[in-house]
């Protein structure tokens, strides 16, 4: 489902910034699921700091499955603002919602945020690797020297065990997948029609499938600060994880 204004262009207005460029097009794609507490907010600021790049820009929010109000506060959202659009995939699925919204941009660079962190100090490096260092792929990884993670050490651990199997089963070079990534989208569009995995592993199949295909993908350390809980608990999403980690296995390393 699209929101109803999905066509709108945006009317944010250039300012005078390091990463101003009128000519370019910018696309944040958003995957949110039950997030009515603290979207609204979020989304104001990720808009007013999104502005303050002097760019052109859209603001796509991935909806999937959510069972609390966030579907009617992103119509709302829509209404008000013209840089927002918004699609829901009807069900749990962060990848597929994900996958889904970056399939609907329409920018030059697509940059895909978590509601939680609203990073613009990424964005800014994003788009100046993309622009000036010849990047395809930003990676804001939690694991890179110099990042910090003031998680809690559960999701921090996590995110170390995850990384070393993809290292092991699928020969990733990178310290991370999921999360803060850029790219151009005309360079990484294919990469991502070709991923067949959904739910928490598309980032990281896309993430490996970009690597494998040679694409010029570059890391740089984040600071991540949990805002609120996660919407799913840790233990619920290792069944899934597991699974897909193994089907990713298969595509990638057995059928090629």
């Amino acid at each position: 489902m699209l929101g109803k204004a999905e066509d709108k262009k945006s009317a944010s207005k250039p300012a005078d910034t390091d990463a101003g460029d009128p000519g370019l097009k910018l696309s944040i794609v958003v995957p949110v699921y039950n997030e009515e507490l603290i979207l609204k907010e979020a989304a104001e600021a990720l808009l007013d700091r999104t502005r303050e790049l002097g760019i052109p820009f859209e603001l796509i929010f991935a909806e999937n499955g959510s069972r609390d109000k966030t579907l009617s506060i992103l119509a709302e959202l829509q209404a008000k603002h013209p840089e927002i659009r918004y699609l829901s995939c009807g069900e749990p699925n962060y990848g597929l919602a994900l996958k889904k919204g970056i399939q609907l941009a329409t920018g030059e660079f697509v940059i895909c945020e978590e509601i939680d962190l609203c990073d613009s100090a990424f964005h800014r490096e994003a788009i100046s690797k993309m622009k000036s260092g010849g990047a395809e792929m930003v990676i804001g990884s939690k694991l890179a020297k110099g990042s910090k993670d003031d998680r809690p050490l559960t999701r921090h651990a996590a995110t170390i065990v995850i990384n070393l199997m993809l290292r092991v089963m699928l020969g990733f070079k990178g310290t991370d997948t999921h999360g803060l990534k850029a790219f151009r989208r005309e360079n990484l569009l294919s990469v991502v029609e070709a991923c067949r995995v959904d739910r928490d592993l598309f980032a990281s199949e896309f993430v490996i499938r970009a690597e494998r295909m040679k694409r010029r993908i570059v890391e740089v350390p984040i600071d991540l600060q949990e805002k609120r809980k996660p919407s799913i608990h840790l233990l619920k999403r290792v069944p899934n994880v597991m699974k897909n980690m193994f089907k990713l296995f298969y595509i990638i390393r057995v059928k090629g």
